[in-house]
């Protein structure tokens, strides 16, 4: 009897170790195939997993399947500037606005900060687009100066007079409106639309415990035993990633939408604008003629002649205006030059990476308490952040920090590559671009340039290429200039509906 009940067990024993191994394997996404304990309940601690992940597409963005390309001019450097020779790289997957971002976006961000923090004044004078870019001294722009940003005419126009820094303060707000929408629609918050001044949700300051907001009906359940309910972590994948300025090979590669004229990874021609041909009118029978952009066809002709407006626009047009380019993204060329996140320099092209090439990198380090642990926040409620110092280097050894705008400058104090070419009093970015006292180099050229790209309603067809780039000081602001906004994509290149 004690043999046939130790065959037994044996036999128990070893259906419940293919039983346990069926449940674990590969195809299961729900049990641990290291330890064989489930995920997501809280018998076995609670461990969450989250399998088959797919990225929201947040609002007014669109996807854009990312892929090799060859970026840089295409057209003929008639400037002889050779600032940006063709070169090939790759740009991951990301996500970017359908439109220019409009005048009644930037307005919604007017609002909410002036009616938010009643505090802090300033910030709502610091958001406020420089109307006065209409004026010129030989023209009457007068009733754009007064109209072109609060009249509802121009509510679908592309919002002008917003500098580099303007851009990217709208895109952390949205960043956090979106984020807040969506925890309020899950039931995890109540919408607060009394808070004001330091306590408003902010995306950082809530994922480190600094806002509590309104708990909602459906609080996020913490399958932890220990606790009750908790609130949404990052690795949730619940929070979409941060809104901002595309990169200039983001922007670029976008532009061009080249899923348009390739196939089977084989380009079938070589664009020099967002559409094919070289040529600046539609080539579709129904509107053969009509021009693809709005932009300055000659010598004072802005829009044509009455009864046959070759472009519908004397100065900008409504950002739905034309058509599409293949990845469905509109006046990618015309209509406002757009900025794009990068610090320009002339030779950008010979300092770059093969993978996602980006110049303007400053790795910084959030501030953090006596403990190390909180996170502080401005007076605003905004997560701070603070350059990385030599004693944090010599604590960190393995971290890799430097202020990356200046990648292989020759500047020996900024410069990673530790070049030591200049002599002590030439080892700023100051001095070798801006041209400091007592020092004989000059240049426009700083860290304060920022890359702009498009070509907008004052433009020749010249600037229309999405290779031509120019830049500007990211405190100044014009009335051909705006700009959209981009989102980084986590997990496959490829959206859910290709896989």
């Amino acid at each position: 009897m004690r043999i046939k009940n130790g065959i037994i067990l044996a036999v128990f024993a070893l259906s419940m170790i293919s039983f346990s191994s069926c449940k674990s394997g590969k195809g299961n996404k729900s049990v641990s195939s290291t330890t064989g304990w489930d995920y997501n309940t809280p018998d076995n601690g609670g461990f969450e997993y989250k399998a088959g992940y797919e990225q929201e597409t947040g609002p007014g963005l669109v996807f854009i399947e990312g892929g090799t390309f060859i970026m840089g001019r295409v057209e003929q450097d008639v400037l002889y500037e050779w600032n940006n020779a063709p070169r090939r790289v790759t740009v991951p997957s990301f996500y970017m606005d359908e439109t220019e971002v409009r005048n009644v976006d930037y307005l919604e961000y007017l609002f909410w900060i002036n009616r938010v923090y009643v505090d802090y004044p300033e910030v709502y004078r610091k958001a406020l687009p420089d109307t006065l870019v209409w004026r010129r001294p030989m023209a009457y722009n007068e009733p754009m100066v007064e109209n072109y940003l609060r009249h509802p005419a121009y509510a679908e126009y592309p919002v002008v007079g917003v500098n580099h820094i303007q851009a990217q303060d709208y895109c952390k707000w949205r960043t956090d409106r979106v984020n807040e929408m969506i925890l309020v629609n899950e039931g995890i918050l109540e919408l607060d639309v009394n808070q004001q001044n330091e306590n408003v949700f902010d995306t950082e300051a809530y994922l480190y415990g600094q806002y509590e907001g309104i708990q909602g009906k459906r609080p996020m359940e913490d399958l932890n035993p220990n606790n009750e309910s908790r609130r949404v972590r990052w690795d949730d994948g619940l929070l979409l990633p941060k809104y901002r300025l595309p990169t200039e090979a983001e922007w670029e590669y976008a532009a061009l939408g080249l899923i348009g004229n390739s196939y089977d990874e084989r380009m079938t021609s070589r664009r020099i604008y967002p559409w094919d041909g070289h040529i600046l009118r539609n080539a579709d029978k129904k509107e053969r003629g009509k021009m693809m952009a709005n932009f300055v066809r000659g010598n004072g002709d802005m829009m044509g002649m009455a009864g046959d407006l070759n472009d519908g626009g004397d100065i900008t047009v409504d950002v739905h205006s034309y058509y599409p380019n293949d990845y469905g993204l509109y006046c990618m060329a015309g209509n406002v030059n757009e900025w794009v996140a990068d610090v320009y320099r002339p030779l950008s092209f010979e300092d770059m990476d093969e993978f996602s090439p980006y110049r303007g990198n400053v790795f910084k380090q959030k501030v953090l308490d006596e403990e190390g642990y909180i996170v502080e926040k401005d007076s605003l409620g905004r997560i701070r952040y603070r350059a990385e110092t030599d004693k944090d280097i010599m604590n960190r050894k393995n971290y890799r920090t430097a202020d990356n705008r200046n990648f292989e400058d020759g500047d020996a104090v900024t410069n990673i590559s530790g070049a030591d070419s200049w002599v002590e009093s030439e080892s700023s970015t100051g001095d070798m671009y801006s041209g400091a006292p007592n020092s004989s180099l000059g240049s426009l050229v700083s860290d304060r340039s920022r890359v702009y790209k498009g070509g907008g309603w004052r433009d020749r067809a010249y600037w229309l290429s999405p290779g031509a780039r120019r830049y500007l000081d990211e405190r100044e602001s014009r009335d051909d200039l705006g700009f959209r906004c981009a989102m980084t994509r986590v997990g496959s290149p490829m959206s859910n509906t290709k896989k």
